[in-house]
């Protein structure tokens, strides 16, 4: 399978040749490695030894955190900019289970009250983990789903 990179927003006018329908973001999945749930740090992209810090892009707003490799007790999930800030060690999960597999969404129980908003519109962001109110064991994995903002607003440039 052939593999694609880019820094584009990527959007979708659906088919529309008139150029008159809101061309919608794109959703991108992200997966999450927590390798300890009861210590701080920077959450990773998997489970591979040395893998990287998860870092998503400016303007990148989570919608949802879907949690499928499951420890104990609680976490907090939060992001810190490339410079330090913003940061919130809370904004994404607050206190969220990760005892058993289950999805966050905003105002859901346990997702904290920045998922849904973007994380810093000018600076790429650490995806971090802090310990939550009963210290989470074991490693803690998923999927994050976000997109970029569009800041044409979803009109077509020509």
């Amino acid at each position: 399978m052939a593999v694609s990179t880019t820094q584009s927003i990527w959007r979708s006018g659906g088919g529309d040749q008139t150029r008159q329908a809101y061309c919608g973001s794109g959703v991108m999945a992200a997966t999450f490695y927590i390798a300890a749930a009861g210590s701080a740090g920077t959450v990773k992209v998997s489970s591979v030894a040395n893998a990287p810090s998860l870092i998503l892009p400016a303007g990148a707003v989570i919608t949802q955190i879907v949690i499928n490799d499951i420890g104990t007790g609680q976490i907090d999930l939060g992001y810190q900019a490339i410079d330090g800030s913003p940061s919130s060690a809370n904004a994404l999960l607050d206190n969220a289970s990760c005892a058993a597999i289950g999805s966050f969404a905003p105002g859901a129980s346990g997702a904290g009250t920045g998922l849904g908003s973007v994380m810093s519109a000018t600076e790429n962001v650490y995806i971090t983990n802090a310990v939550g109110g009963t210290p989470g064991t074991g490693t803690v994995g998923g999927t994050i789903l976000y997109y970029v903002t569009d800041p044409l607003s979803g009109q077509q440039s020509v």
